[in-house]
């Protein structure tokens, strides 16, 4: 990637409902990042927020000459990204959401990327700060994961989306969105079908705290797949090789990943079946009774509140392995029977 000191105007959009905790703390971080003033607007929608979210916006936007807007019905961020996009002065639009924190340099970094022609999308970093709790072990190494797969696809040529809680685009190929969950998967994807590149900055850095319990997590990993399978319904030609370089990458990072579940029980049932075959098979379901109760056990302690310090936290790992994968399921099934509603709770 070519890159260079530029400084076009820039337009934060952040859509929030009921965020009264975090949007104060949120807009002033915003308001730190190093970055020339004139060449930045931050952009706030509240959307059919029932909390004090909106007032606080209000009393910010006035002392602070940020722009906002409002939906006193809940519209939903698709359409309220559409709504804050429609009137956003900036030539590189960036988005955000209400509980992370940028670094100061976030925006220089993110647009020094833009000096070259063939990027369209650009995806900082998030890192993932534990609460010293069990359940997120698993997760903060699940993410861990995912930014390596990320990165290695950024330098095959694209990623196959963006980091919701920071990225960029360049104004002139952002396309509104219909109504679905993942923006920062159908955003980027519209880029790359325009034959730009999608990729990851990891100079840019935002930082969240991990979901306390494996419940929330689930609710949340329920709700992104149920958005993947929107993306592959609406980007079928995503997974053509000879229309789509990425074809490949979706097919083997995002789509075989939603039947894994299913891969993993027809692992379990047919060893059963080899076990007369040899001490390989013995050991290989020996090892998985093994991983499936390390995933109970985890299951038990989340739910009787016992917290594990130190390495004990690894006991977590099995459940989040396998509560991710159970997540696949539900998820085939709400969007097999077309409950998906971009509006998301809190």
């Amino acid at each position: 990637v070519k890159k260079g000191e530029i400084y076009p105007y820039v337009s934060i959009l952040l859509s929030v409902y009921n965020e009264e905790k975090n949007i104060e703390a949120r807009i002033k971080n915003l308001l730190e990042l190093d970055y020339p003033r004139e060449k930045l607007e931050i952009m706030v929608g509240s959307d059919g927020s029932t909390d004090e979210t909106y007032k606080i916006i209000r009393r910010l936007a006035d002392e602070n000459n940020i722009r906002y807007t409002v939906s006193f019905q809940r519209i939903g961020k698709p359409a309220m990204i559409n709504k804050m996009a429609k009137e956003a002065r900036g030539d590189i639009f960036v988005f955000a959401d209400a509980r992370q924190k940028f670094e100061r340099n976030v925006l220089k970094e993110l647009v020094k990327c833009f000096v070259d022609e063939e990027v369209g999308v650009v995806s900082g970093e998030l890192i993932i700060q534990d609460k010293e709790k069990g359940a997120g072990r698993g997760i903060g190494l699940y993410w861990n994961y995912e930014k390596a797969l990320r990165r290695m696809e950024s330098n095959l040529g694209s990623m196959l989306g963006a980091t919701g809680a920071i990225y960029a685009i360049r104004q002139e190929l952002f396309r509104y969105l219909p109504n679905v969950i993942l923006d920062d998967v159908y955003i980027p994807m519209n880029a790359i079908m325009l034959k730009k590149r999608a990729i990851f900055e990891p100079a840019a850095k935002a930082y969240d705290i991990v979901a306390s319990t494996t419940k929330k997590e689930f609710g949340r990993k329920v709700r992104t797949l149920v958005g993947n399978f929107q993306i592959f319904s609406i980007f079928s030609e995503a997974f053509n090789p000879f229309k789509s370089k990425i074809a490949f990458q979706l097919f083997s990072h995002k789509f075989l990943r939603l039947w894994m579940s299913y891969f993993l029980i027809l692992t379990f049932i047919s060893n059963i079946f080899l076990l007369s075959k040899g001490s390989f098979f013995v050991l290989a379901f020996f090892l998985q009774i093994i991983f499936y109760s390390l995933a109970l056990l985890g299951y038990v302690f989340e739910k009787l509140g016992i917290k594990i310090s130190g390495i004990g936290r690894i006991l977590f790992i099995p459940y989040e392995f396998s509560a991710l994968n159970a997540a696949a399921v539900v998820a085939l099934f709400k969007f097999s029977g077309g409950r998906v509603d971009a509006r998301w709770e809190k």
